[in-house]
């Protein structure tokens, strides 16, 4: 090995193509300038085909580009494994798709799907759903009842009418007599169920109790419910909507109760495992299931192959061989990880292709930093000071040959639609950066700063009239990788096509070592 490595991940921050709402160029960032003025660079394709997604009008998101960025290869991902399932048929002949259809079959009980309602193809298609209910159907399963939760983040912020429409659409084609669907329960995605690292089981305990007890405010439909909470909160986004019960003279149509199957139709895993958990851990600490109903419970994907959460699942998720962390542990290399608890999943499971272990206990150390439990606008810094400090330390002590993070606050503060935020927190990063070149001058380690996705640079939007909203999604904006060293100069190999997969075999070249043949070329 040549001189240990860095890796930066600056989460959520892209190059903008429409200037509309960009944070990036919007922040005083002197650090990010330089680097991109004076040291080698490109621009990586974050999205779409590049990250294993259908088609490029899909954005990325953070699972699947720290999983190109760790694992160095592309493979079907997210909606595009799931679409491939469908399409075959293979979904349908499944273990879990018959025992889900074969216990409703057995007990004349009712086929649940939980999942969020959006089409953004970060963490569900409403397309799935869809296919899922007529196939119900025609295995011959009577009543169906689905729980929305509301996107708003990876669709437009108050896009919520649009999808419960189209969801009571296609219920109502499949309404006959013999079937019966409707919508039973809802919520915004950052009010329920959909929490992510047990950073706040509230979120999951309220999402139990609303889906599953039916215990909340009752409305008779979902559309009503919407329509009465904006009218209660002005300005509010769907993402934060409360819940909502629906129900027909005081009494919820969609109780979950003994003898029935649930379906979570989500494929992305971060925000699936509690609720999951909730269904299928007989030892769960982390709230009160009040008389859990014993149902038959399957994910869309497993989401986390580990801890076998959940038993069921209808799609086989990627099997992800050749990681970089094992090839650096192959070659003896120490390795280390950090970041807060809202990034931390990435820089270790997902950067090591879908893997919650360690490829060695002796090479590889992680550390986890607590996130702050606030609204991320209100505290757009995050803790990027605190993983600035842990990395110092790290990169001082000498002990490691390749050390990597993540920063999030351009993705999670874009994610809350304030541009003033987003700017602090772009800031804050490239405070970061300053401080981290500094030490990797005086302790001789080459820097690389890249990203997993676009989101800060574009926190705004014009719809079809012409008129700007606020952006909460991600971008499909391309993303940088720069490579910082004060002693040499490496230059970049031109090309229009490199992605985030190309950036395993570029950490090995210049660790001094020969990427293997199944990764994406090295762009030097």
């Amino acid at each position: 090995m040549t001189k240990p490595l860095l890796l930066v991940v600056m989460d959520g921050v892209g190059f903008s193509q429409s200037g509309l709402g960009d944070a990036v160029t919007l922040a005083n960032t002197p650090t990010l300038d330089k680097l991109l003025k004076d040291c080698p660079n490109a621009k990586l394709k974050a999205h779409g085909v590049a990250v294993g997604l259908p088609s490029d009008e899909d954005m990325g998101n953070s699972e699947v580009g720290h999983n190109a960025l760790g694992c160095g290869q592309v493979y079907s991902q997210g909606a595009k494994l799931v679409n491939e399932s469908i399409e075959s048929g293979k979904m349908y002949t499944s273990a879990a798709w018959e025992e889900i259809v074969g216990n409703v079959l057995k007990n004349n009980s009712t086929l649940h799907f939980l999942g969020l309602l959006s089409d953004g193809n970060v963490h569900s298609n409403t397309a799935h759903l869809f296919d899922m209910l007529r196939k119900a159907k025609a295995a011959g399963v009577k009543t169906a009842r689905v729980h929305v939760l509301l996107d708003g983040r990876d669709v437009p912020s108050t896009s919520a009418l649009e999808y419960i429409a189209d969801t009571e659409k296609v219920l109502a084609e499949l309404n006959d007599g013999e079937f019966d669907g409707r919508i039973a329960s809802g919520g915004g995605r950052m009010k329920i169920t959909m929490d992510r690292y047990k950073s706040d089981w509230n979120m999951v305990d309220l999402g139990w109790k609303t889906h599953v007890l039916g215990i909340g405010q009752q409305f008779n439909s979902a559309a009503d419910a919407v329509e009465a909470y904006r009218a209660e909160n002005p300005g509010i986004i769907d993402q934060d909507l409360p819940p909502f019960v629906i129900a027909d003279d005081d009494v919820p149509v969609g109780r979950v109760v003994d003898g029935d199957s649930l379906i979570y139709f989500n494929f992305r895993g971060d925000r699936a495992i509690e609720i999951s958990m909730a269904f299928d851990d007989d030892k769960f600490p982390y709230f009160d299931r009040e008389k859990r109903p014993k149902v038959c419970y399957a994910g869309m994907l497993q989401y986390d192959g580990d801890l076998l959460l959940p038993r069921r699942f209808l799609v086989s998720p990627p099997e992800i061989k050749d990681t970089l962390s094992e090839f650096l542990v192959k070659h003896n290399v120490n390795q280390y990880a950090v970041s807060e608890t809202q990034k931390y999943g990435h820089v270790t499971y997902f950067w090591n292709g879908n893997r919650s272990g360690k490829f060695s206990e002796v090479l590889e150390t992680y550390n986890e930093i607590p996130s702050d439990r606030v609204s991320f606008d209100e505290r757009p810094w995050m803790k990027s000071a605190e993983i600035t400090d842990d990395l110092i330390a790290a990169l001082k002590s000498g002990s490691y040959g390749f050390i990597r993070c993540n920063f999030p606050n351009g993705d999670m503060v874009g994610h809350t639609g304030s541009l003033d935020a987003t700017i602090t927190s772009v800031e804050a990063v490239d405070l970061a950066l300053a401080r981290l070149i500094k030490v990797c001058d005086e302790q001789g380690v080459i820097l690389i700063v890249t990203a997993d996705h676009g989101n800060a640079d574009e926190m705004l939007e014009k719809d079809k009239k012409g008129n700007v909203a606020v952006r909460t999604a991600h971008s499909l904006n391309k993303v940088p990788f720069i490579i910082y060293d004060r002693d040499s100069r490496h230059e970049i190999i031109p090309s229009d096509d490199y992605g985030l997969a190309n950036v395993a075999a570029t950490v090995a070249k210049l660790l001094g070592l020969t990427p293997p043949d199944v990764w994406e070329q090295a762009m030097i």
